[in-house]
């Protein structure tokens, strides 16, 4: 694998290895054979991913003497849905998958997050692998064993908590991703740096250039150091039990009702995360916690980026009841990520909705 960086995510026995390359996808068979006797894999991807990518990641597995089936949904968000897990339980049936099999997610986001809950809930959980294809996958989605679906009303309701054996990345498949969602990806990025490194947000201040032309030195950089950080902060709190990786949803709170309440696909999910954390640093301004220069600081990188800031023309009554559906909601009040300063947020629960509603009515 070319100059591949490993981080290692600690969970006990459940402990796994994230390997980040530039061209490392056709030793995805190796990859998955090193971490499991492989004689049955079920490759899931979508219609965008299936002729770019999948393909060689199956036969790659084929090669290996595996039998090798392969299950294509529609590529979007609203594909994660009950109805397409239902529809994966049945196939998995129909290829006599059973415990010894492996899922291997082919695909952004949703692919993964659908893939995983498929693979967490059949015959009660089977192996799964993670190779990720957005740079939002890449430096989020896939690493943490989140896995799950949406319900028509509520982003991420319904889901697990279930580990990949190890997540497999290959930066160069970037190259065939759609400047959109590439962009949309960044947001992740950024908040990173918001959340837990203010040196990492200096850096993307200083490298925006290079990461908007997709520089493989810098790719492969910003990939290893969000994994780090994130995989340090599941470590800590895998099952979000003691508030820690709650912080990771900076921004989410905002995005997800946006989703939710614009339908899901009119934003793509890191466009909706880039608007929620300038909605969420702007409530953390009206609270007095962070200064204007603060939220400006994100504004500016964030346009950049070409990233969406502005909040869409949706009634603020109904983005406000769109969370109340958030799972960050306790005992029907609702909680905030939201910072004291670069590097550092907090959980705050008791905001006033008020305060909320004064933020969706001027951002």
């Amino acid at each position: 694998m070319n100059d591949a960086l490993t981080v290692q995510v600690q969970l006990s026995e459940r402990s796994y290895e994230i390997v980040i390359g530039t061209g490392n996808l056709t030793a995805a068979g190796a990859f998955v054979g090193q971490r499991c006797k492989l004689t049955h894999a079920i490759v899931i991807t979508d219609t965008n991913v299936a002729p770019l990518h999948a393909r060689r990641v199956a036969d790659s597995l084929g090669s290996l003497g595996a039998r090798v089936d392969e299950e294509v949904i529609e590529a979007g968000e609203a594909s994660k849905s009950v109805a397409n897990a239902d529809r994966l339980w049945q196939r998995l049936l129909q290829h006599k998958a059973d415990r010894k099999s492996v899922v291997v997610a082919v695909g952004g986001g949703v692919i993964g997050d659908l893939a995983g809950f498929v693979a967490a809930t059949y015959a009660r959980g089977v192996a799964f692998v993670q190779v990720p294809t957005t740079l939002l996958a890449h430096v989020d989605s896939s690493v943490g064993g989140k896995v799950g679906v949406n319900l028509p009303d509520a982003k991420n309701m319904v889901g697990a908590f279930w580990q990949p054996l190890g997540v497999l990345i290959d930066t160069a498949v970037l190259d065939t991703l759609p400047d959109r969602e590439y962009r949309a990806g960044l947001a992740e990025v950024v908040k990173y740096g918001v959340i837990l490194d203010a040196e990492f947000f200096r850096y993307l201040e200083d490298r925006a250039d290079d990461l908007a032309a997709r520089r493989p030195d810098a790719l492969r950089h910003v990939v290893a150091r969000c994994c780090r950080l994130k995989a340090d902060v599941v470590a800590q709190d895998e099952r979000e039990t003691i508030g820690l990786r709650a912080m990771l949803n900076y921004g989410h709170t905002f995005a997800h009702a946006i989703e939710a309440e614009a339908g899901y696909g009119e934003f793509l999910h890191g466009e909706a995360v880039a608007i929620g954390m300038l909605a969420a640093s702007r409530l953390a301004e009206r609270l007095g916690r962070v200064d204007r220069r603060f939220t400006e600081r994100q504004d500016a990188l964030l346009r950049r980026l070409k990233l969406p800031v502005a909040m869409p023309a949706m009634a603020p009554e109904v983005l406000l009841e769109a969370m109340q559906r958030d799972k960050k909601v306790a005992h029907g009040r609702l909680r905030f990520v939201l910072p004291k300063q670069m590097g550092q947020v907090e959980l705050v629960g008791d905001v006033p909705e008020e305060d909320v509603l004064a933020v969706l009515q001027t951002a």
